[in-house]
């Protein structure tokens, strides 16, 4: 690995109590170039702009991926990774997908660690505080031809980051727009997968809703995700969540929940959920909570269902009776190194790991 430490680091100015999610970088940046049928040296460098064209053929053709993870530091000033090695399966899933270069083991972790040991100062301390990684790969040949690049950067940044949607949202129950059909992206987390929920997501703003619960292009009778997460059910105290597949995203988020459940106890159904069956638990008096689970927010508890013009209010429950938040709990305990880690998720960032990569 080649290392490039800044001269002008800008953590001086950085408040831990008062920053901007999603536009605060830290330091340093890892950067990967893709070319004659190979990856390079891998980089780390001082965070900044790269030089492209508008013919670079990731803008032109979206042949474009990430991931979404998180860094956490405990209260002894640990840092720690969580489930990195599940990331790093998905992005070249997502890139296979894509017609686009995997990325090596060594390059992604490595990397991940390298970055994340430098730049430790930025990573905030405390309840809902993380480090948000975004690694990505796109397409960076000049041309403009509808085909293959034979160019790509491989990247890692990062962001600090605080919990967000604190407060429950109401959510539409999509019953025209899809995220994902069958044959499609779906199940990667291509760039442009996000692109296009963004109107959908904008109309259902305009009805007094935050947000969209996804479902099946085919019929829309059935859940698929909500809004950038995966989704959960439950009905009296059973927790339901669709099985992933080519059109849903395989959460990282999602499968620690399915686990974490399971290890209280928690019936755990996965498998499809109708429209119908949520409506009518609702009608009855069976549906205790709906949420979504995402690496950005961990959690996002749901207060209402727009459904055929109606707003369907969920049940007010309290922190003790809910399993969403009983969960999000166990876990942010788990990532943040407050309690034991029986599944081995957690991974230390050990300091001067630069000296050994």
């Amino acid at each position: 690995m080649i290392i490039q430490k800044t001269e002008n680091s800008k953590i001086s100015t950085f408040d831990p109590q008062n920053f901007s999610f999603g536009d605060t970088f830290i330091d340093h940046m890892v950067i990967c170039e893709y070319q004659d049928g190979k990856w390079g040296e891998v980089k780390l460098v001082p965070y900044g702009p790269l030089q492209f064209t508008p013919a670079m053929m990731g803008v032109n053709y979206g042949q474009a991926c990430f991931e979404g993870m998180k860094a956490y530091k405990d209260k002894d000033g640990q840092v720690f990774l969580f489930r990195p090695e599940k990331n790093f399966e998905r992005i070249n899933k997502s890139a296979k997908r894509l017609a686009m270069p995997e990325v090596t083991e060594e390059m992604f972790i490595d990397g991940l660690k390298a970055l994340v040991d430098i730049d430790r100062d930025w990573i905030p301390q405390g309840e809902g505080m993380s480090l948000y990684i975004r690694p990505l790969i796109f397409a960076t040949e000049e041309a403009l031809k509808a085909r293959v690049s034979n160019r790509y950067l491989f990247a890692i940044v990062a962001t600090p980051a605080r919990s967000y949607y604190t407060a429950p949202v109401s959510v539409k129950i999509s019953d025209h727009y899809s995220r994902a059909a069958n044959g499609g992206v779906g199940s990667a987390k291509a760039a442009g997968n996000y692109a296009a929920s963004f109107y959908p997501t904008q109309l259902a703003i305009e009805e007094g809703y935050e947000q969209i619960i996804w479902t099946d292009d085919a019929t829309h009778e059935f859940f698929e995700e909500s809004g950038t997460m995966n989704v959960f059910v439950r009905i009296n105290d059973t927790i339901y969540t669709p099985p992933t597949s080519e059109k849903i995203l395989d959460g990282v988020t999602r499968d620690s929940f399915i686990q974490l459940a399971k290890k209280r106890g928690i019936e755990v159904k996965v498998e499809p959920i109708a429209v119908k069956t949520v409506i009518e638990a609702q009608k009855n008096g069976t549906l205790k909570e709906v949420w979504g689970v995402g690496t950005a927010v961990v959690t996002t508890v749901f207060q209402a269902l727009g459904y055929n013009n109606e707003k369907l209010a969920l049940p007010k429950l309290s922190d003790e009776e809910s399993y969403a938040v009983t969960l999000k709990n166990d876990l942010v305990g788990l990532q943040s190194n407050l309690t034991e880690d029986p599944f081995g998720w957690r991974v230390l960032v050990k300091k001067n790991v630069l000296e050994t990569v």
